[in-house]
Protein backbone atom coordinates (compact mmCIF):
# COMPACT_ATOMS: atom_id res chain seq x y z
CA UNK A 1 0.00 0.00 0.00
CA UNK A 2 1.79 3.17 -1.17
CA UNK A 3 2.40 5.88 1.40
CA UNK A 4 1.10 9.36 0.55
CA UNK A 5 2.30 11.29 3.61
CA UNK A 6 2.90 11.11 7.35
CA UNK A 7 2.43 13.61 10.16
CA UNK A 8 2.24 13.46 13.97
CA UNK A 9 2.81 9.70 13.86
CA UNK A 10 -0.08 9.17 11.41
CA UNK A 11 0.67 7.45 8.09
CA UNK A 12 -1.69 8.05 5.17
CA UNK A 13 -1.87 5.33 2.51
CA UNK A 14 -4.04 4.34 -0.42
CA UNK A 15 -4.53 0.98 -2.08
CA UNK A 16 -4.68 0.89 -5.86
CA UNK A 17 -8.23 0.77 -7.14
CA UNK A 18 -8.29 -2.79 -8.60
CA UNK A 19 -7.89 -4.13 -5.05
CA UNK A 20 -10.25 -1.62 -3.50
CA UNK A 21 -13.89 -0.67 -3.61
CA UNK A 22 -16.03 2.45 -3.61
CA UNK A 23 -16.38 4.87 -1.95
CA UNK A 24 -12.99 6.40 -2.69
CA UNK A 25 -11.03 6.34 0.55
CA UNK A 26 -7.67 6.48 2.30
CA UNK A 27 -6.22 4.45 5.15
CA UNK A 28 -4.77 6.25 8.18
CA UNK A 29 -2.50 4.25 10.47
CA UNK A 30 -1.53 5.45 13.93
CA UNK A 31 0.37 2.88 15.97
CA UNK A 32 -1.94 -0.12 16.28
CA UNK A 33 -4.98 1.96 15.26
CA UNK A 34 -6.44 2.18 11.75
CA UNK A 35 -9.04 4.46 10.23
CA UNK A 36 -10.61 4.41 6.78
CA UNK A 37 -11.73 7.84 5.59
CA UNK A 38 -14.11 8.67 2.75
CA UNK A 39 -12.33 11.18 0.50
CA UNK A 40 -15.54 13.02 -0.44
CA UNK A 41 -17.11 13.37 3.02
CA UNK A 42 -13.74 13.55 4.83
CA UNK A 43 -15.19 11.40 7.63
CA UNK A 44 -14.00 8.11 9.10
CA UNK A 45 -16.20 5.31 7.77
CA UNK A 46 -14.49 2.43 9.57
CA UNK A 47 -11.78 1.83 12.12
CA UNK A 48 -10.71 2.62 15.66
CA UNK A 49 -8.53 5.73 15.28
CA UNK A 50 -8.54 7.89 18.44
CA UNK A 51 -10.62 11.08 18.25
CA UNK A 52 -7.64 13.49 18.10
CA UNK A 53 -6.04 11.50 15.27
CA UNK A 54 -9.40 11.49 13.43
CA UNK A 55 -9.56 15.27 13.70
CA UNK A 56 -6.02 15.66 12.34
CA UNK A 57 -6.76 13.39 9.36
CA UNK A 58 -10.02 15.24 8.65
CA UNK A 59 -8.14 18.58 8.77
CA UNK A 60 -5.51 17.23 6.34
CA UNK A 61 -8.23 15.82 4.05
CA UNK A 62 -9.83 19.27 3.84
CA UNK A 63 -6.70 20.51 2.07
CA UNK A 64 -6.02 17.54 -0.22
CA UNK A 65 -9.32 15.82 -1.05
CA UNK A 66 -9.23 16.94 -4.72
CA UNK A 67 -5.70 15.58 -5.20
CA UNK A 68 -6.63 12.34 -3.45
CA UNK A 69 -9.69 11.85 -5.66
CA UNK A 70 -7.49 12.34 -8.74
CA UNK A 71 -5.09 9.69 -7.39
CA UNK A 72 -8.00 7.30 -6.77
CA UNK A 73 -9.34 7.84 -10.31
CA UNK A 74 -5.98 7.63 -12.10
CA UNK A 75 -4.49 4.92 -9.85
CA UNK A 76 -1.28 6.97 -9.73
CA UNK A 77 -0.07 7.67 -6.20
CA UNK A 78 1.90 10.85 -5.49
CA UNK A 79 3.40 12.18 -2.29
CA UNK A 80 1.52 15.03 -0.63
CA UNK A 81 2.73 17.49 2.04
CA UNK A 82 2.05 16.66 5.69
CA UNK A 83 -0.28 18.63 7.95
Amino acid sequence: MPEITRFYGIIIKMFFKPKEHEPSHIHALYGEYVGIFDIKTKKMIDGDLPKKAQELVEEWLSSYSDELQKMWDSQKIDKLPPL
